[in-house]
């Protein structure tokens, strides 16, 4: 199995003596303070602006304003994306005026693709983030034309439609399905304002959701389950863990509620000897650590529910347990958000931010200190994938950016696309 990863070396974190100083990068043993400066949240940021700079070379200074691909996941908007955050963080006017200008060209290039609900994938991403920035921006114009391309998806009633009317060949996940579309939706609330998607809106939609779920669990033991393209998955992008985690940022009722909790606790029960978890219903392959499969995802989920639900002590300790799979096996071969270090690193920053532990933000810089000290030079060997699309979002550098831009600042750190 260690073909997909590193042997993971690295220094790990250990309690500090009393009388330490309050640094969780000094409150180690003598000699096992990580390497170089790295930790400062002044290098890393300044780290992250540099490599902004290099995936906005590669992506849109070399190719824009033409768009082939304007979605969020490993197009051009993810580039508008990055742009966005490095603003959130540093207050830039000048990444918030290149994001606008990216993402008008994604909405122009999104009318002749194949129309999709989501954030990551669809039309529902552009539109979100465009009406987040105009709303930075103080642009009413830009905003409510957004707004009203935002609308237009949002009123399509195929969204609502539950498994008794069969469900209209949309499927349910949070790639390409209506779980995308409601994260999108959180995402225009966040930054436009509260209920600027209703739950009027909102609402029919996680009905026909949980509709779903509860008709595809009828042969199983698991309250809710979910196929996409014939397969049972439970993992972040697909499966199980995407949908529970974007359904808990919602106001479910009791029934939904323990709906929810019971399939969290199907697959805590469901997971391996090892402490990862399927990749789908059924599979007894122990392989993959990734966002989109396996532990990393779950980890996240269940510091949601944790979060959601303080009562279920159950959630967080299997989210520590999830997270020591990460340090163990999550050094992998890849460098983006997906199935990357990057991604895994946000595992850490999740417990972090959970539990308050400075082990768990020690870990998160391990991971993102050995992107920087050594990702490059291992591509060029051959000695890890740079991805398919090398400067995106989720499978490239604008992911690894957007990592740095929250180690510089751990207590406001979210997921790309995962968290809020």
């Amino acid at each position: 199995m260690e073909d997909r990863y590193f042997p993971n070396t690295l220094s790990d974190y250990v309690a500090p003596l009393l009388g330490g100083n309050g640094n969780p990068h000094s409150q180690c043993e003598p000699g096992r303070t990580p390497e170089g400066s790295f930790s400062e949240p002044s290098v890393v940021l300044k780290a992250a602006i540099a490599l902004r700079d290099e995936v906005l070379e590669a992506t849109w200074i070399r190719h824009g304003p033409r768009v082939s691909d304007p979605t969020m996941y490993v197009g051009m908007l993810g580039t508008a994306f990055l742009c966005f955050k490095v603003h959130q963080t540093t207050g830039s006017i000048e990444d918030l005026d290149i994001c606008c200008n990216i993402v008008d060209s994604c909405a122009v290039a999104a009318e002749s693709m194949k129309q999709y609900v989501t954030f990551l994938c669809g039309q529902s991403g552009i539109y979100a983030l465009g009406a987040a920035a105009a709303k930075c921006k103080g642009d009413q114009k830009r905003l409510d034309w957004y707004l009203s391309l935002f609308n237009a998806i949002a009123e399509q009633s195929v969204l609502a439609v539950g498994p008794a009317e069969g469900g209209l060949g949309m499927p349910y996940e949070l790639m390409y399905g209506r779980a995308g579309f409601l994260w999108a939706a959180l995402f225009v609330n966040k930054y436009v304002g509260e209920e600027t998607i209703p739950w009027s809106v909102t609402g029919p939609v996680v009905d026909a959701v949980m509709a779903a779920g509860r008709a595809g669990a009828s042969h199983t033991q698991c309250p809710l389950m979910y196929q996409w393209q014939g397969t049972r998955y439970w993992g972040a992008a697909h499966g199980l863990a995407g949908i529970m985690h974007v359904l808990m940022h919602f106001p479910l009722n009791h029934e939904d509620m323990k709906d929810v909790k019971g399939t969290l606790r199907y697959m805590i029960k469901g997971r391996f000897s090892s402490g990862n978890y399927p990749s789908s219903e059924g599979s007894t392959r122990d392989r993959l650590v990734h966002w989109c499969y396996g532990a990393p995802g779950m980890a996240l989920t269940l510091c949601k529910a944790a979060q959601v639900y303080p009562e279920c002590k159950d959630f967080k300790l299997a989210a520590i347990e999830a997270g020591e799979v990460v340090w163990k096996r999550g050094l992998l071969r890849r460098l983006g958000l997906c199935h990357g270090i990057s991604g895994n690193a946000y595992v850490f920053l999740a417990l972090y931010r959970l539990c308050g532990e400075k082990k768990h933000l020690f870990r998160a810089h391990q991971f993102g200190k050995f992107l920087h000290k050594n990702a490059k030079q291992l591509i060029r060997n051959g000695e890890m994938h740079g991805g398919d699309h090398g400067y995106s979002l989720y499978e490239g550098w604008a992911g690894t950016a957007c990592l740095w831009l929250d180690l510089a600042g751990a207590d406001a750190s979210r997921f790309p696309g995962y968290e809020f």
